[in-house]
């Protein structure tokens, strides 16, 4: 009984994780809820098959890992479309994010009640170079100032 080999819970997690991270795909863009996306789905019909866009909202993020998936919802003809999908999945092709959103809430559960100018959600605008340059600035002088005041009140404590 001693001689036998036994496998131990933290040795097979490692290689689940392993299995896992080799399933993952490199080429997804970091999606958030809110974030305005397009896909390129593979549609099979029949025995050819087609790229078809689908563009929405993302209204929820769930799982972890290869199980890791989203839903994205859109308006079509007045209706509202939700379709869910793996973000590991062969069928997509590709993800773009159009835009990000400032949402405060993980699961947009409400976009659901909502039509028209109602559903519009509030866009959050990159910065660009010259916004990013000044924040830096400003920061590393708000930096300094505390630097000094610092060594200030400790030559005077001293």
């Amino acid at each position: 009984m001693a001689d036998k080999q036994v496998i131990s819970k933290p040795a097979g997690q490692a290689l689940l994780t392993a299995v896992e991270n080799a399933q993952l795909r490199k080429d997804i863009p970091e999606i958030l809820s809110g974030d305005t996306v397009r896909l390129q789905v593979k549609v099979v019909e029949g025995n050819r098959e087609r790229l078809q866009p689908f563009e929405g909202v993302v209204m929820r993020l769930r799982g972890g890992g290869v199980n890791r998936n989203f839903t994205v919802r859109r308006i079509t003809h007045g209706v509202g479309v939700e379709r869910t999908f793996l973000i590991n999945s062969p069928r997509i092709e590709r993800i773009e994010v159009l835009r990000h959103a400032r949402v405060r809430r993980k699961q947009l559960y409400y976009l659901r009640g909502l039509t028209g100018k109602a559903a519009r959600l509030k866009e959050l605008r990159p910065t660009t170079a010259k916004e990013a340059a000044a924040k830096e600035a400003a920061k590393a002088a708000k930096a300094a100032s505390v630097a000094s005041t610092t060594i200030a009140a400790e030559s005077d404590n001293a």
